[in-house]
């Protein structure tokens, strides 16, 4: 049985064992997160509806949505309500408390996650979120019936937990990933998108059969599986797995070169903050994320407000930018590494160009939503371009700052996450400004404007001014090596230390 084991392994990549964990993580973290948006609707009693609704310009399709809409979202919320022997008197603004309360920390813990996982593994970091995160999740109904307080607690918590997960995936695939694989682990890390999916695809059903408590303890149980999944198949770095074959091992090292050194040590925050490369990747990344929550707020509200079209009620067609963005960042992460490996350009270019696809394109698609008239369709195919060309960001924002500093890959993502996260406040706060006084295309056009702006602006910086060459301040400076040396030589380190004394002294005396 051994031999059977150690022949599958050698047959089956440690890297494809490793590319299908990353992307399962990002699946089971994205499960763990988006349950109660679907969840509160079997929690909490259908409010009373009211009669007034907002005048739009594409009021004619109002009759055929109506109809649709009520097939699919609301004699389905009554049904998972109907099922349920207890619910909440939560009002809308208290829901949307419990579903904010996960946001509250994630930009601060993103910002340590991957400093956390530098100096004690990606592999242990990425564990203990992910099984705080299950543990949180299970206990959440209890947290409901104890109070609507306790469940925002549980939520603050969650989000707390979830926010070290991505940077210690980028501190992972920095260990891990040739440069010429780069762009298809970077890819790995969509597999949230299929999360969602699938979590709002298979909650409802499981709702409706054993309650809304099911809908909690199902996916926490199913994070505890893949928490044993993770611990057996990963490894920090290639040295450190127990089965990875010799020549994989050799090939993978060999890649790297000398630019990968684990450290204990703090990054350079002096040179890291006042690099001019790092501020262009983080004006990069803070136009992306800009973009996807433009795209994923602004869109779908755009086509209800506008359109009277329920996008978010549609089933498969709201998750098609989602699925979009997913498959095409796969093929994008191929095309960069097929490019990379026949040296058909350089890494600074691939970075620069692929702006077009994974920024400027997304913009330009956006402006033309509001020139899109009354057709649904086409407002829905414009949105699913835009997400769906924005894959090319595991070329761009998501992959440089593995170029410039692989050794602080975490915490470069980590900073840049968490200045980006605060996208999520102002796009809401610009979309309620400008379309205070009605749902006109006229009110909605600059909203779209500026959300293009951020996008093509932050493309045009980097080109101008990113690279993806490696700084200087990713190597760790020699007498730091000193110290890690002397650290790293166990039990015989106070004989070695006593003895270079002695040597010192004897020398001094002559």
């Amino acid at each position: 049985m051994a031999v059977i084991n150690i022949k599958l392994f050698d047959v089956i990549p440690v890297r494809l064992n490793l590319w299908l964990m990353i992307f399962t993580s990002c699946w089971v973290i994205y499960m763990l997160r988006v349950n109660i948006s679907l969840n509160l609707i079997a929690m909490v009693p259908e409010p009373a509806q009211s009669s007034a609704s907002k005048r739009s310009q594409c009021a004619s399709l109002r009759a055929a949505n109506e109809t649709f809409n009520a097939n699919i979202t609301t004699e389905d919320a009554k049904n998972l309500r109907a099922q349920s022997k207890e619910t909440f008197n939560w009002t809308m603004d208290q829901q949307g408390t419990i579903i904010g309360a996960y946001f509250w920390c994630y930009p601060f813990t993103s910002l340590v996650g991957g400093m956390a996982a530098e100096r004690w593994g990606p592999r242990y970091v990425v564990l203990v979120t992910v099984l705080v995160s299950g543990v949180l999740t299970a206990l959440s109904p209890a947290a409901a019936r104890l109070s609507y307080t306790a469940l925002v607690i549980i939520r603050f918590f969650l989000g707390s937990a979830g926010g070290f997960t991505y940077p210690a995936l980028h501190a992972l695939v920095a260990q891990w990933a040739p440069p010429a694989e780069k762009g298809k682990f970077v890819s790995a890390m969509m597999g949230g998108t299929l999360g969602i999916v699938a979590t709002w695809s298979l909650t409802g059903p499981l709702m409706e059969k054993f309650g809304w408590a099911s809908a909690f303890y199902v996916p926490a149980a199913l994070s505890f599986i893949w928490c044993g999944f993770w611990w057996y198949l990963v490894a920090d770095t290639p040295n450190e797995h127990p089965r990875i074959s010799s020549d994989e091992k050799k090939y993978i090292m060999d890649a790297l070169g000398d630019k990968i050194k684990k450290s204990k040590g703090l990054p350079p925050f002096k040179k890291i903050c006042t690099s001019f490369p790092f501020l262009a990747m983080i004006i990069l990344h803070y136009g992306n994320v800009w973009g996807l929550y433009f795209v994923m707020t602004v869109g779908p509200k755009f086509v209800s407000s506008v359109l009277n079209f329920e996008l978010q009620a549609a089933g498969v067609i709201s998750a098609l930018p989602y699925l979009a963005r997913m498959l095409l960042a796969t093929v994008f992460g191929s095309l960069g590494d097929c490019i990379l490996a026949r040296k058909m350009m350089t890494t600074t270019t691939i970075r620069k160009f692929f702006c077009l696809f994974s920024h400027i394109l997304p913009g330009v698609l956006l402006v033309l939503m509001v020139y899109t008239g009354c057709s649904t369709t086409l407002s829905v195919m414009l949105i699913t371009m835009s997400m769906g060309l924005n894959g090319a960001a595991t070329l761009t924002n998501l992959q440089n700052h593995q170029d410039l500093a692989p050794n602080y890959a975490g915490t470069l993502y980590g900073i840049a996450n968490a200045i980006g996260s605060t996208a999520g406040f102002f796009t809401p706060m610009i979309t309620a400004y400008f379309t205070r006084n009605g749902n006109t295309f006229e009110q909605w056009r600059p909203v779209f404007f500026i959300g293009a702006s951020v996008y093509i602006v932050a493309a045009i910086f980097f080109i101008l001014f990113g690279t993806g060459n490696i700084q200087s301040w990713n190597f760790i400076a020699e007498e730091d090596k000193k110290t890690e040396n002397l650290n790293d030589m166990g039990d015989t380190k106070n004989g070695n230390i006593k003895d270079s004394k002695e040597t010192s002294l004897s020398v001094t005396r002559a």
